[in-house]
Order: C-alpha cells, then sequence, then structure tokens
C-alpha cells in the first residue's frame, strides 16, 4: 500500500504541474496578475487547501501527498510564467 500512495502522490504531482504551466501559457497569457511575483505561491497555497480535504476522505492520498502537488502546482505556476516572458511560442 506504500508503493501505491507514493506513485499516486508523485502522478498528482506531475498532472499537477503540466495543467498548471499550460494553463498559465493558454489561458492566462493576457492576465496580468499572473506575472506577479506572488502568482506561483498564491496557486500552490490555494492548490493544497483544496486538495487536504480530498486527503482526508480518500485513504491512500495523504497530507504529504496535497502538499506535493500544492508544490508541483507552484512550480508549474512558476515556469508557464518564465516561458511567457521569453516569448516562447505556445503549442496549441
Amino acid at each position: 500500500m506504500g508503493l501505491i500512495a507514493v506513485l499516486i502522490a508523485w502522478g498528482a504531482a506531475f498532472v499537477g504541474y503540466t495543467k498548471a504551466r499550460a494553463f498559465v501559457k493558454n489561458k492566462l497569457r493576457y492576465v496580468d496578475a499572473v506575472q506577479r511575483s506572488t502568482a506561483p505561491l498564491k496557486a500552490g497555497v490555494i492548490a493544497t487547501v483544496v486538495a487536504i480535504p480530498v486527503a482526508w476522505v480518500l485513504p491512500l492520498v495523504t497530507t504529504a501527498s496535497a502538499v506535493l502537488f500544492g508544490t508541483a502546482v507552484g512550480f508549474g505556476v512558476a515556469a508557464g510564467r518564465r516561458e511567457l516572458r521569453r516569448g516562447l511560442p505556445v503549442n496549441a
């Protein structure tokens, strides 16, 4: 059961990172708030707070998984911001 929980946590982190990065690049491209330095922190905290009740309900998802997911979302937002500032082309 321990290995399955770890795989779920890392899978959720991977999905959170890639989806947050793509969302910032594609949907939030013209939103000024995403360019603020606090945007990744706010996104990570909100994702963690939303994921914690899921951790309480599901037995394989722990609070550490929720924190890992929130951290990955924050890093995804930061990566999307960085790509926008560099002017990389958007993959449609």
